[in-house]
């Protein structure tokens, strides 16, 4: 079940982000507000329910409430599409059925998966799961990733290695958006797999462990992460910046590839070559006699 708390938050954050003017309300009696976002009163006339309906779901009860209310809900707060999928995903986790539960995603890599990260030649590629657990990459990914494969704790895991390791400070370009970016798609993971106990545990060590996540968390924020760029300064070729895509692994729920390839012709194609010379191995190529 999910926390009503995750609920409550949840929606007050998203109805703090909503001024009157952009819900298109006009206010003609010269108060003063009290809150820079819409009422909650404000937030139920939008949706078209009672006001003591609304309440009452902020408060973090959503058992019962219908895909309509819900649909209304994420129309009247201007959700987009990851925030409407995550209410979605916390009214599922309120209601729980055996249709709803979703299954945790497998903890080892298949093998013609595997054949296929090796099958990848001239970019980094890896399969990860839902916690941000890199399970599989190929030659060039762990050559990449590097620093993430010194944890002792393994598998490597980015939200781990972002928050609790000085080092990658200096190896994301960007430290900043790195960061909103794992915990969104952290707090995105969460509202889907409510009973995933590995999830909750990293996510209580990340708290405990580091003020910025805990102040990133705070915020509720949540994210679809599935292609973009990534920029990061290396230890061995300094400054390269990938492209990336993500796609889900249709045969295992909950597992994704993700590649990043570099531009053709660019600097970081360049450097991905070079650190491809320096880390793996050679090839012989000559032709067998007889």
């Amino acid at each position: 079940m999910v926390d009503a708390s995750e609920v409550r938050e949840f929606l007050t954050s998203r109805r703090a982000k909503i001024t009157p003017e952009m819900a298109g309300l006009v206010s003609y009696d010269g108060s003063r507000r009290r809150v820079p976002g819409l009422r909650r009163e404000e937030a139920a006339t939008l949706a078209g329910v009672s006001a003591d309906y609304y309440k009452r779901l902020e408060r973090g009860n959503l058992a019962g409430v219908s895909d309509s209310v819900l649909e209304a809900i994420a129309r009247a707060l201007q959700l987009d599409d990851a925030e409407r999928d995550h209410l979605y995903n916390l009214a599922r986790a309120a209601n729980p059925t055996p249709r709803n539960r979703t299954a945790p995603a497998p903890e080892r890599v298949r093998s013609s998966v595997r054949y296929m990260l090796d099958a990848i030649t001239e970019a980094p590629a890896f399969v990860r799961n839902e916690r941000r657990d890199i399970l599989a990459a190929n030659l060039l990914g762990r050559a990449l990733y590097a620093p993430l494969y010194d944890d002792p704790i393994q598998p490597p895991n980015t939200a781990r290695f972002i928050f609790l390791d000085a080092r990658a400070r200096d190896f994301y370009h960007d430290w900043d958006q790195a960061a909103n970016n794992v915990v969104a798609v952290l707090r995105t993971a969460s509202g889907k797999h409510s009973h995933d106990r590995r999830l909750a545990e990293l996510i209580n060590h990340l708290d405990e462990h580091s003020d910025e996540f805990r102040a990133r968390w705070a915020a509720h924020d949540v994210r679809h992460h599935y292609s973009g760029r990534k920029h990061y300064h290396h230890p061995l070729i300094g400054e390269v910046e990938l492209m990336f895509e993500a796609m889900p692994l249709g045969h295992d729920q909950g597992l994704t590839l993700a590649v990043y390839p570099a531009r053709p012709g660019s600097a970081a194609a360049n450097a991905l070559r070079l650190l491809a010379s320096w880390t793996l191995p050679s090839q012989d190529h000559t032709t067998p006699k007889g």
